[in-house]
């Protein structure tokens, strides 16, 4: 069965003011399904029928660029729509004694993850890994690599991911990146994170 694009879990315009209706129409509607088609025709092309995006993004080292861009592009994205909602939160619970212990507070993740962030030359991601005994951290990927590679820098489980391409916020703020990963914060859906925190242990 042919990947498709998931819907989005809110409205164009949920994520205002943070978030324009027009960027996630395009970002969504527009790079994310090409995202999807060209991941398609990369399973058809390689014979990678029947396979799960986990499964695909687990061998990549073995396939082609397309694969790899579009599938990385897919599973990235999907990630991503499911960290926001309209109006955020905060951090609670066991997540936010983990977020403590690691940055001593949730200012300092905010200010690791945002210098990351920045510091990623040109497109790519920025994440939170959990899972294992060394605690969240993080790490930044080019493009559309991801930790679940298997061929990743810094391997790992994401609970936390934002997009660092420019298609992500041009359209409000210019080249300002380090103003988007500020402002990113006031959506993210912390419930969420906390849900991906518990499952990967």
């Amino acid at each position: 069965m042919a990947f498709t694009l998931p819907p989005l879990p809110y409205d164009h315009a949920a994520l205002e003011p943070t978030i324009d209706a027009e960027t996630m129409k395009l970002h969504h509607g527009k790079h994310h399904q090409a995202y999807v088609d060209k991941l398609n025709e990369a399973v058809a092309e390689e014979g990678l029928e029947g396979k799960s995006l986990e499964e695909i993004l687990g061998a990549i080292s073995s396939l082609s660029k397309k694969a790899r861009n579009n599938g990385g592009g897919h599973w990235n994205h999907s990630f991503f729509w499911e960290t926001m909602k309209p109006g955020g939160g905060a951090p609670s619970g066991a997540l936010a004694e983990a977020i403590d212990a690691a940055f001593g507070s949730l200012d300092g993740l905010k200010t690791k993850f945002g210098e990351a962030g920045v510091g990623q030359f040109g497109s790519g991601w920025v994440w939170l890994l959990a899972g294992g005994t060394v605690g969240l951290r993080i790490v930044s990927s080019p493009n559309q690599d991801n930790p679940l590679m298997d061929d990743a820098a810094d391997k790992g489980v994401p609970i936390l991911g934002n997009d660092v391409w420019e298609h992500a916020y041009y359209l409000k703020y210019n080249n300002r990146r380090p103003d988007y990963l500020k402002a990113w914060w006031d959506v993210v859906d912390w419930d969420k994170v906390a849900e991906r925190f518990a499952a990967a242990g």
